[in-house]
């Protein structure tokens, strides 16, 4: 469902907001400047005030979720509350709330005839999720398939990805850490995968995509808890184990590619970036305080321009930048401009502790 309150009562609620709050109506606290992250190829420019409404607020409440973008650039946020739609400009267009949106852990894109889907794992919903990206019409749900004969108390999916034919690919993240297969109608194909610290087990797959940079394509998934840190894994579209081509990389939430790049949020508060040969060629937004770094409850008032608390979902739009939400109390998501576009400011400071808020 689309919130467009009436005409008569946005003009009222702006009287009402100007005479009982002035001077939040009027204009918000300077945004602060630009900061610069990153190295070589993958640098980028942090937006200041990016996302937030006009009187210097968070848009879109509590964040524990996921982001993508539609064919027109538009950017799609999962919250709490459900899914806000933002202008590249950043400001929300749109926005899918109520049941069946709320607390939409994972999502994906996909362009599927003249239409867009959006896919998505609802963990504390325990289901997954397919929506018009363009009307918020639900056409398939995915609950726990009885058919794979698991018998499982608890499901409570937190990655979705999708192959070329259509399979969906549904992770149990936050318990049994299955990996359950069905097909583009919901019907239950296959599951693989358990949970443990074994080469070939998980200990929370978290994350999940469809890694293009390989014919065929590969499932990429983020092993978050692995010990003794966490990974990044190849499987089959089968189910079957390749390799593991990543590891040490603190708590990986999420994956999202372009081209042979890949950004992985990871939720101690940072991004890392790998090439085509799963080498780190970047660290983006690092929070150099471990009481912060990974921490959920950093208020907006505490934010730092250029670092990040808990990095959990990205996505790159057509020119190279980067989106970002951080797991937070408040609601958080970032836009990163990528270096070298013509227009980009030339002389922005380089992000470190002493940032100003």
């Amino acid at each position: 469902m689309t919130t467009h309150p009436p005409r008569c009562c946005l003009v009222l609620l702006a009287v009402a907001t100007c005479c009982l709050f002035p001077a939040a109506a009027r204009s918000a606290e300077p945004p602060g400047v630009p900061v610069r992250m990153g190295s070589g190829e993958m640098t980028f420019d942090t937006v200041p005030g990016w996302g937030l409404r006009p009187d210097g607020h968070s848009a879109i409440g509590p964040t524990h979720g996921s982001v993508v973008i539609d064919s027109a650039g538009n950017i799609y946020t999962s919250a709490q509350r459900g899914v806000y739609v933002f202008s590249p400009e950043g400001g929300v267009i749109q926005s899918y709330l109520g049941d069946d949106y709320t607390n939409i852990h994972d999502m994906e894109i996909r362009q599927e005839g003249d239409q867009e889907f959006i896919y998505g794992a609802r963990n504390a919903a325990g289901e997954g999720i397919k929506f018009n990206a363009h009307s918020g019409e639900v056409v398939l749900r995915l609950p726990f398939p009885e058919a794979s004969g698991l018998g499982l108390k608890k499901f409570s999916p937190t990655a979705i990805t999708v192959a070329p034919g259509g399979d969906i690919y549904l992770s149990n993240g936050y318990a049994s850490n299955h990996i359950f297969r069905f097909d583009k109608h919901g019907k239950y194909l296959s599951h693989f995968g358990s949970k443990g610290n074994g080469l070939k087990e998980f200990n929370t797959a978290h994350g999940m995509t469809l890694d293009t940079r390989y014919d065929p394509p590969r499932l990429l998934i983020c092993d978050r808890n692995h010990q003794p840190k966490g990974r990044l894994v190849h499987y089959s579209l089968d189910g079957e184990f390749l390799e593991e081509i990543v590891t040490g990389l603190g708590m990986p939430t999420s994956v999202a590619i372009q081209g042979p790049y890949v950004s992985v949020p990871d939720l101690k508060g940072r991004l890392v970036i790998l090439n085509g040969d799963n080498t780190i060629i970047a660290v983006l937004g690092h929070n150099p305080d471990p009481a912060k770094g990974g921490s959920y409850n950093v208020p907006q008032d505490e934010w730092i321009e250029g670092v990040f608390s808990g990095t959990h979902g990205s996505y790159w739009d057509s020119e190279g930048n980067l989106y970002v939400q951080d797991w937070n109390v408040s609601g958080r998501i970032m836009k990163l401009v990528r270096v070298g576009v013509p227009g980009l400011p030339k002389d922005v400071p380089e992000a470190t502790e002493s940032v100003s808020k």
